[in-house]
């Protein structure tokens, strides 16, 4: 196999990615490239990856390059983990709504935050499937960029014939949450059927161990009844902030009768009314907010670990980490297939969601390419939360590859999380002139 990661410095997945891809043997004796900006990065990673390959006793061939035209060729898999602006957009992101009484869990996938991080990142993306249709048409990409649902659909409109695939691993998440309040061991067999939208799916069925979960969710909920407002420990750590207390995700259960998947940070973006001051901005449901702060701490202790394993001060660590693109590799090399969930075109899998929308459900990837499975239907007062926001997708897409600031306004204008839409356009303007040279289309 020859894989390129583009964003192939991140401190935050480079090292997951190539700890599980050397550690398939299957694959040893393949070539991974790692395409990135930023020189300096590139080489501390490449560090990373010798001593990685060391402690594995593999043989792959790493290649560096900043010239991403370059680093595509001759590729069979890539994967996409980038953000243009890096912390400091996303600070404009998070700081600018909060003068607008905007608070914002996460802040990278919907509400202002999201919507900027999109008009930012969709001409990249765009770019990049261009080159990919050009370059290596057969290869099989596996996007992680967030906002993930509208990059995963401007791939798809920029490369129709290009097998793109959005991939979360939120749903990995929630089952591992499920089986610790169940007490079961961490490798019970977890399976659902799910439909919905990137941070905003729910699990039409589960199975824990091959029995039903609803039924064991409703014992465990008739014991330990939910109490809110939440009054536990938030510390506001770089490692707090990102722990799931499964509060919303309960209620929201207890509300509408099914479980959604993802964490309860991004949930609470999906909803008006949940980050508001009445709630102690997410606190009566046990979620935090994600500063800037919050992230530079995680990535500082993140570069502190990297920087250690190359020095040889601390071994890297070569356990597989819950992601799949190593599995999802190895399929498309021919080792069978893998199933997990995906965030693809509509075809039908999602009953009633718009056709062609990005929609997240269970998908099987093989040498042969990639199928959805049969979701079903979203419950009618489920659909009614999730419907708005893929029109609003379309509408950030349309925005950013055209420079249309009408298109965004609007988006941004009936988004759950503007408090008083008469300030979307005010926002709006100061979220363009803040980050003006990362937004050439407007």
């Amino acid at each position: 196999m020859h894989v390129a990661l583009i964003g192939g410095a991140s401190l935050n997945w480079a090292p997951t990615f190539l700890t599980d891809l050397f550690t398939t043997p299957e694959l040893d004796g393949s070539t991974v490239v790692l395409i990135d900006i930023d020189e300096v990065a590139l080489e501390l990673m490449a560090g990373f990856a010798a001593r990685a390959l060391e402690a594995a006793g593999a043989h792959w061939q790493v290649e560096t390059t900043t010239d991403r035209r370059a680093g595509l060729r001759g590729v069979d898999f890539v994967a996409i983990t980038l953000t243009v602006g890096g912390f400091d957009t996303m600070a404009l992101d998070l700081s600018i709504p909060a003068r607008y009484g905007i608070a914002q869990s996460v802040g990278d996938t919907v509400g202002p935050g999201g919507l900027s991080r999109a008009l930012r990142n969709i001409p990249v993306l765009a770019a990049i499937a261009a080159d990919i249709a050009e370059i290596c048409p057969g290869a099989t990409v596996l996007n992680y960029t967030n906002p993930l649902s509208v990059l995963t659909r401007t791939m798809t409109l920029i490369a129709p014939d290009v097998t793109v695939v959005g991939m979360c691993h939120e749903l990995v998440g929630v089952g591992r949450r499920l089986r610790r309040i169940f007490d079961m061991e961490p490798e019970a067999p977890f399976r659902a059927r799910v439909v919905g939208i990137n941070h905003f799916t729910w699990l039409l069925d589960f199975w824990l161990d091959g029995r039903p979960g609803y039924p064991r969710l409703d014992r465990y909920l008739a014991e330990n009844p939910l109490s809110l407002p939440y009054e536990g420990d938030l510390p506001g750590t770089p490692a707090s902030v990102f722990e799931d207390r499964l509060q919303l995700k309960l209620w929201l259960y207890r509300t509408y009768g099914l479980l959604p998947a993802a964490g309860d940070r991004h949930l609470a973006e999906f909803m008006p009314g949940l980050l508001t001051p009445e709630t102690r901005h997410g606190g009566a449901f046990g979620v935090e907010l994600t500063t800037i702060e919050h992230r530079l701490g995680a990535r500082k202790r993140r570069r502190t670990w990297v920087e250690a394993v190359v020095d040889g001060a601390e071994p890297p660590r070569l356990q597989r980490s819950g992601e799949k693109l190593a599995d999802l590799a190895l399929a498309v090399a021919g080792g069978g297939e893998a199933t997990h969930v995906m965030n693809l075109p509509n075809e039908g899998q999602a009953g009633n969601l718009p056709r062609d929308a990005i929609v997240e459900t269970i998908g099987v990837l093989g040498p042969g390419g990639v199928r959805p499975s049969t979701a079903g239907d979203l419950p009618p007062a489920i659909l009614a939360l999730v419907y708005p926001h893929i029109l609003r997708q379309e509408l950030v897409v349309k925005a950013s590859l055209t420079g249309d600031r009408g298109l965004a306004l609007q988006a941004l204008a009936s988004d759950p999380l503007v408090r008083n839409p008469a300030d979307a356009a005010p926002l709006l303007d100061e979220l363009l002139a803040a980050q003006a040279e990362f937004l050439p289309q407007f």
